[in-house]
């Protein structure tokens, strides 16, 4: 397995990525997982270049901040809303593509307050998705589909709504996800969930079921990196904590967890 850790809240300053870099670095990750934001106050090759120096890839970058700071939205009823987060993920993958990551498109697909009719919502969310698809394939890279709960999207909470869109949008360039927070919630078994997609999907991110340190909820981790591992998956597996713990805490928690608990970190 190899591990990132993700930052929710966008790092303005490049000398305090460079810090939080070193320190996951110390720690043993394999990987950072950013959230991006508009605009950069730092050039993209500032970032490549602290990957190297820490030998910390960028794993992805996490698109949900366009849609709750700049109310983006691939679902709006607004065509001039849709076609801003379409150029906006655009920009993001623009970004990706220097950095050798993927790109996270959850929260942007917006809530029911957004857009009421689901039919007219998930045509304008494949409309949209095949647009930026389309430049995807050209920059050689991935978006993925997060399937996020019915809490906090209005849109494709499971694995199998996910899966559907990605086909019905039919691009090489765009894949889905796991998130085990969203899947205890959604999914009826979530080892029998990962079971079946580990195969197919592009990201992961672990996650305890109440979002804190881990252990202090009920997943099973070993049963679940047990499971993802058996089904053929190879990419990263993206720790998550977003309660109780700040960062340094929770990325130090997390590992010291994960090697108590077997896991090869």
């Amino acid at each position: 397995m190899k591990f990132s850790y993700l930052f929710y809240e966008p790092i303005p300053e490049l000398s305090e990525l460079d810090r939080r870099m070193q320190h996951l670095a110390s720690l043993g990750y394999h990987g950072i997982e950013l959230s991006a934001f508009h605009p950069l106050p730092y050039r993209v090759d500032e970032i490549a270049e602290l990957s190297r120096k820490h030998q910390l890839p960028v794993v992805s970058l996490l698109s949900g901040w366009s849609y709750s700071a700049e109310g983006l939205c691939l679902s709006s009823p607004d065509a001039a809303v849709r076609a801003r987060a379409v150029q906006r993920l655009i920009d993001y993958a623009r970004q990706a593509a220097r950095l050798g990551a993927v790109v996270v498109v959850g929260l942007m697909q917006g809530l029911r307050k957004d857009e009421s009719d689901e039919g007219r919502a998930q045509e304008s969310i494949a409309q949209c998705l095949k647009e930026v698809a389309a430049e995807a394939e050209k920059a050689n890279i991935t978006l993925v589909l997060e399937p996020v709960n019915h809490l906090q999207v209005g849109f494709n909470h499971t694995a199998d709504e996910a899966a559907v869109l990605v086909q019905r949008v039919g691009s090489p360039a765009l894949g889905y996800m796991l998130d085990t927070i969203h899947m205890n919630i959604e999914e009826r078994s979530l080892l029998g969930c990962i079971g079946a997609h580990g195969p197919r999907i592009r990201h992961f991110h672990l996650c305890e079921t109440n979002g804190g340190p881990f252990g202090s909820g009920n997943l099973d981790f070993r049963a679940v990196l047990d499971t993802l591992r058996d089904s053929g998956y190879q990419h990263f597996v993206s720790i998550k904590i977003y309660r109780k713990l700040g960062w340094e805490e929770g990325s130090r928690q997390a590992a010291d967890f994960l090697r108590g608990s077997g896991a090869d970190f």
